[in-house]
């Protein structure tokens, strides 16, 4: 996708998402849209002939963008919210100033200014960690050189985000048995081949990533949408066990009690958004795996 008009046709499809990804970790709108807008001019700027995941390319480079603003914003002393009130007025005028005021408008209702205001105590780092894995699937081995982190350390920096942002309420354990009810029925339903009670467990758009070495080992590297991903698990996870993985229910193919492949995943409001499928044996010895028991 060489041509300029179609890369710009390209990414005026990926605005919307991109703007979501950007006002997750900016908490402004009006900076939003001008991170949306430094994307679209590194686009330009780039050969991306080569390039197979434009989109994903496109999140990560939104990634970059809005981390050299939160790091500008710590170096400056500078604070994203100023109160609920300055909230209200600043992200009226923001929308006004967008070009989309009703995306303008379901972002800011999307993101709960409680959310923001936890965020805010994140550090650059830890909160893209958090908005780009735990919001949007992406990998962490794609979010590891952004930050100039190691995956191990990025995941512990997700962990650490999920941890505070979870421990602002009464909440906390009730998210951790959720989840860990949500894995326990997917094991289940992939056990008994139930098609339709995996559909019902994953989020439509919901994301099934392998790391370089699962793909070796014949995993696909990326399947997309809720029945093509049931379609891989239907029937499967005869020999998986319950874990936590970094605090968080997964599920683990182990060998004489070793983690040989974790599937780690992202719940979000009660479905799968993401699951990743992870077999290097260094980064497997690096997380904190606790084996439960046979799941089911």
């Amino acid at each position: 996708m060489t041509d300029t008009f179609q890369l710009a046709e390209f990414f005026q499809s990926q605005r919307p998402h991109l703007l979501a990804v950007a006002y997750r970790m900016l908490g402004s709108l009006a900076e939003a849209d001008d991170a949306v807008q430094e994307a679209y001019l590194r686009l330009n700027r780039s050969d991306v002939a080569e390039v197979e995941n434009l989109a994903g390319w496109l999140t990560t480079v939104t990634g970059r963008v809005c981390l050299d603003v939160l790091r500008a914003r710590r170096n400056h002393g500078e604070e994203d919210l100023d109160g609920p009130a300055g909230v209200e007025a600043a992200e009226a005028a923001e929308r006004d100033a967008l070009a989309d005021p009703e995306l303008a408008a379901e972002l800011s209702d999307s993101v709960g200014l409680a959310l923001l205001v936890v965020m805010d105590t994140l550090s650059p780092a830890e909160r893209l960690a958090f908005v780009l894995h735990d919001m949007f699937a992406v990998p962490f081995e794609d979010i590891a050189p952004i930050v100039g982190k190691s995956t191990a350390a990025v995941r512990q920096l997700a962990s650490r985000s999920r941890r505070r942002v979870r421990g602002q309420g009464e909440e906390t354990d009730a998210d951790r048995t959720r989840q860990r009810e949500v894995v326990t029925a997917f094991m289940a339903a992939s056990r008994g081949g139930d098609f339709a009670g995996l559909l019902k467990l994953l989020d439509p758009d919901v994301v099934l990533r392998a790391d370089p070495t699962a793909a070796r080992l014949g995993a696909a590297v990326e399947v997309r949408g809720a029945t093509d991903v049931a379609e891989q698990f239907s029937g499967r996870a005869q020999a998986a066990q319950l874990a936590l993985v970094e605090g968080s229910a997964a599920m683990v193919w182990a060998v004489a009690g070793q983690p040989r492949v974790v599937f780690d995943f992202v719940v979000v409001a009660g479905r799968i958004a993401g699951i990743e499928m992870l077999a290097d044996a260094g980064l497997l010895r690096e997380l904190e795996v606790v084996l439960v028991g046979v799941g089911g």
